[in-house]
């Protein structure tokens, strides 16, 4: 099976799992709230989804390792390792809010080699594989011509366990808000990655993040044309919980501004 082959089967599996999710959303109630941890919050939807998109992705690509946000599969990565958040945006979902996605992503010996991001309630698929460019529901599309920060409309992500970085993240957060056309939080970094893929933002960051969040949206972001690194600008921005994600030209601008304050001691 070629990797393109591979990639939109794995569409197919995404969208089935949105289709399910979107189905339980008409019947969900708080009672099914469960918590992880302080404002970490899971139900049977999201354990649900993660079981069947696991059992689809294990025949498609048999001995397959897996990374997965609600740990219902427990198999050690391997030289192919699929990297899954079933429901990206969950509290979004929990309080009735229309932006919540599917998101796969595939590493090989450690690489990202392909990305998925459904987003359910708009019904857009995103997706991208190893030589390729990205698509949204089978258009090409690239990051925007945006030049500058003065030009752009950024996304970020609140914090919401780890509040060490607070006071660096607010004077980002206050330079994005005199110096771009605005900022929005959607609550699901992979939808945020999505839209810098095809133009919507010209940029994202956040910290405390997972590999689940950011495994697939950041690979579409890349064979969008878009640049993306850590906070020290360094590639561990899949395992190392901090991510930027820009068009080239506001990249360089946002990433001068990030470094300067988070690498104050």
């Amino acid at each position: 099976m070629t990797t393109e082959t591979l990639c939109r089967r794995t569409c197919e599996l995404a969208i089935k799992a949105g289709d399910f999710i979107s189905r339980e959303s008409l019947r969900f109630s708080p009672h099914h709230v469960e918590y992880k941890g302080k404002h970490n919050l899971v139900s049977y939807v999201d354990k649900t989804a993660e079981q069947k998109l696991a059992e689809g992705l294990s025949k498609l690509l048999p001995g397959s390792g897996f990374i997965t946000e609600e740990n219902t599969v427990r198999r050690k990565e391997k030289d192919y390792t699929w990297v899954i958040d079933p429901l990206d945006g969950t509290t979004n979902f929990i309080h009735g809010i229309p932006c919540y996605a599917v998101s796969i992503g595939l590493l090989k010996e450690g690489m990202p080699v392909m990305g998925v991001v459904y987003e359910i309630n708009r019904k857009e698929c995103f997706y991208a594989w190893e030589g390729s460019m990205a698509f949204l529901n089978g258009k090409p599309i690239r990051v925007s011509a945006a030049s500058s920060p003065s030009e752009s409309l950024m996304a970020t992500g609140f914090p919401y366990t780890n509040y060490s970085r607070m006071k660096e993240y607010m004077e980002v957060f206050a330079y994005c808000m005199r110096n771009t056309r605005g900022i929005r939080r959607l609550g699901s970094a992979a939808a945020d990655l999505a839209y810098v893929a095809c133009g919507r933002f010209d940029g994202f960051f956040e910290y405390g993040l997972n590999p689940w969040d950011v495994a697939a949206g950041a690979f579409i972001v890349r064979q969008a044309g878009g640049r993306i690194s850590d906070f020290s600008g360094k590639d561990n921005y899949i395992f190392g919980k901090e991510i930027l994600a820009c068009n080239a030209s506001v990249f360089d601008k946002i990433f001068k501004v990030i470094k300067h304050k988070f690498g104050k001691k």
